[in-house]
């Protein structure tokens, strides 16, 4: 959370967010709902409210802000997009808890847009996860660390079932971020869910032999038994090793 001082503002009321968010009396609509979105995120942060706790009602909001409840009811919806609230019928919006899911819009907008490539984002992926994984074979809880080797082993099990690899593919490398102990890195990893579910199936079907696809999936279990028994260089070694063969296997597809 970031830092607030502690001079009264924890007693701040939503008129006093609003006038503290925005200036006074703005003149239309789209304005007024900006306005109120940044009276609802200050009203978050000044009262320290967490993943779970309650927002005033939007009658209340449409009061105490003097807008009426259509422009209320506008930047829920917008607030609810942006995964910052949850919005449930018949009950108050609550605080959202950390979602990825804004992020990986975006980041498949920028790649159908081509203002980012693959290549450019298994780079990023690279540089994170090789951090991920040297953090995780530190610091993951034996729980952790099953479900980790867990997820490795079952590509190998599921290896007539590429929907299957993928999905333990996947699975597999947001608990290594998990067992990294770092939001932001389960955030980062997450968000590139979209395009990786796209880009995976390009990338095993560009390993055409049993004896590639094979060694895809072994060096994810060598990476799980690396973590499992807390080698952070190896773990970090074969995470380069893998992005390393991934961006291969996706050039020689042609889409990297």
């Amino acid at each position: 959370m970031i830092p607030t001082c502690h001079t009264g503002l924890g007693n701040l009321t939503l008129e006093d967010a609003l006038n503290a968010a925005i200036p006074a009396k703005p003149s239309d609509g789209p304005s007024l709902v900006s306005n109120t979105i940044g009276a609802i995120t200050n009203h978050i942060r000044t009262h320290e409210l967490g993943p779970g706790d309650r927002l005033p009602s939007e009658a209340r909001l449409s009061k105490e802000l003097s807008v009426s409840r259509t422009v209320v009811r506008e930047a829920f919806s917008s607030l609810a997009a942006m995964r910052l609230i949850d919005l449930k019928a018949g009950r108050r919006a609550t605080v959202a808890e950390l979602d990825y899911g804004t992020m990986s819009l975006v980041i498949e907008h920028g790649v159908h847009t081509e203002q980012i490539t693959v290549q450019q984002i298994y780079d990023v992926r690279r540089t994170i996860e090789t951090r991920t994984a040297m953090l995780a074979a530190l610091r993951r809880s034996p729980d952790e660390a099953e479900s980790i080797r867990d997820h490795a082993l079952a590509m190998r099990e599921h290896l007539e079932d590429p929907a299957q690899i993928m999905e333990h593919d996947l699975a597999f490398h947001v608990e290594i971020a998990k067992a990294a102990k770092n939001p932001v890195f389960s955030l980062i990893v997450g968000a590139f869910d979209r395009v990786t579910r796209q880009t995976w199936p390009i990338g095993w079907r560009s390993r055409s032999s049993d004896a590639e696809q094979l060694a895809m999936i072994q060096i994810h279990i060598d990476l799980a038994g690396s973590i499992v028994a807390g080698d952070p260089q190896s773990a970090r070694d074969l995470m380069a090793r893998h992005f390393d063969q991934s961006v291969k296997a996706l050039l020689t597809a042609g889409i990297a």
